[in-house]
């Protein structure tokens, strides 16, 4: 692994990736997402695996198993769904519905029940009417998101959506997006407060503000938040966390290895991670 203890797998659309194996065409096999994953939990020192950014439309059934037989496989997944309204998401081009987005939520969180989602969502869309928005809220409450990242609309040169009709006012689409952040950031700040008084595996890969302060990822992509020696650098260390922001966790070295936690991603969905 040459040092490395955590690698991401980067794609515009990552979980699409078919490679062929060793013997190339002659051994007429190909791997998927999921194979290459398993095969990258193999390399002796790797830890940690994540991936980024997925497809709805490609989370096939062995990428799925992954999530669920390979521990070095983070907890924590990017799925974007864009809009909760079947009619919007076929505007978009997204080839899948809202509830094709559902049915494969719960079919990761089966695998995973630890998991934890974030998603990319645009309001304003062409011909999005207020039918269409609270069917995005709904999918919301539904899911409930770790972190997320919402957009308003906005028109690109030589794109069919750029001249189509309906083009929804900026005063709605900043309206929209004022909702629905709300209801986001309040997901993600109730996501990091169920961490508080759990231990957790953290990396820590940086140095913090403050003199002696090291910051780490959690598996779940949070900022974690640690006064610890500057041996622990590049290291995995078990956080005990006592504090918590809608950003991000704060903690202290744990006297002894705790086993992974399960923060109740799906426990109370209607309260749930990071808008933007």
């Amino acid at each position: 692994a040459g040092g490395a203890r955590e690698i991401t797998l980067l794609g515009q659309n990552v979980n699409a990736y078919a490679g062929e194996a060793p013997g190339g065409a002659k051994g007429g096999r190909v791997w998927g997402l999921g194979r290459l994953i398993r095969e990258l939990a193999g390399v002796e020192g790797l830890e940690r695996i994540r991936y980024t950014t997925s497809h709805p439309r490609d989370m096939d059934d062995e990428l799925i198993a992954a999530h669920a037989e390979v521990p070095a496989l983070m907890p924590y997944l990017h799925l974007p769904v864009q809009s909760g309204s079947d009619r919007i998401l076929a505007a978009m081009n997204r080839k899948h519905t809202a509830a094709d987005y559902r049915r494969t939520v719960d079919r990761l969180r089966a695998a995973r029940p630890d998991l934890a989602l974030s998603s990319d969502f645009i309001v304003g869309f062409p011909g999005e009417t207020d039918q269409d928005f609270a069917a995005t809220l709904k999918l919301v409450t539904e899911v409930g998101y770790a972190q997320a990242y919402s957009f308003k609309y906005s028109a690109r040169p030589g794109t069919p959506a750029a001249t189509a009709d309906g083009q929804v006012p900026e005063a709605e689409k900043a309206a929209r997006l004022a909702a629905l952040q709300q209801l986001l950031e309040a997901q993600q700040a109730a996501f990091n407060h169920a961490c508080i008084g759990r231990t957790m595996p953290v990396l820590l890969d940086r140095a913090g503000r403050k003199p002696g302060q090291m910051v780490g990822r959690s598996p779940w992509m949070q900022a974690v938040h640690v006064m610890a020696p500057p041996d622990r650098f590049g290291r995995i260390a078990d956080i005990a966390i006592d504090r918590a922001t809608a950003n991000s966790l704060a903690g202290h070295l744990a006297a002894a290895p705790a086993p992974p936690p399960r923060p109740p991603v799906g426990a109370d969905r209607s309260e749930g991670v990071r808008a933007a």
